[in-house]
């Protein structure tokens, strides 16, 4: 068997959810909340990002950079928040569920750069320069976690297909 077929065999038989987990997370109301706010959250960051970097390229619209840079950090809060509510309902646990646990880490990095953010914008500390690197630094850092996030999701919709055609042969999972 080839690598690629051996890396194709582990991920469809990927399980992030026990048959309970499945069907807590599809009775919750955080599912819901968890999905409308991600979007919106991604939303917030791609506006913050073309205004910081206005701000960088003309030295114009400090004020709405950091507006948008403390909306952006004011969803993630509320996100971690949640998804910790929806990590109890779940797993049983507020964070670090096993099933979560590495995204949930880089999530902390990521909640310590946008609140660095915060207490230097407060408090004054770095430049204005300084305090939009360290903002971007902080968007950098949810990228990485938003992917690690799609990718597990990602993974376990595939993984959950053989079982849905077991059960339904004529359906197929989207991609």
């Amino acid at each position: 068997m080839t690598r690629s077929g051996s890396f194709r065999t582990q991920q469809r038989s990927f399980q992030l959810y026990t048959p309970e987990q499945r069907r807590r997370r599809d009775e919750s109301n955080w599912t819901i909340v968890q999905g409308v706010l991600a979007p919106l959250q991604f939303l917030v960051l791609v506006i913050s990002i073309g205004l910081i970097a206005r701000y960088l390229a003309t030295g114009e619209g400090l004020l709405a950079a950091n507006i948008s840079i403390v909306v952006k950090t004011l969803f993630l809060y509320t996100i971690m928040i949640t998804g910790s509510i929806w990590e109890k309902v779940v797993f049983g646990k507020w964070l670090f569920a096993d099933a979560f646990f590495w995204e949930d880490v880089v999530s902390m990095l990521v909640l310590a750069l946008h609140t660095g953010y915060l207490v230097c914008l407060a408090f004054g500390l770095l430049s204005h320069h300084g305090q939009m690197i360290l903002a971007l630094a902080a968007y950098a850092s949810y990228a990485i976690n938003a992917t690690q996030f799609l990718l597990k999701l990602r993974a376990a919709r595939l993984g959950a297909q053989p079982a849905i055609r077991a059960v339904h042969p004529s359906l197929e999972v989207a991609r």
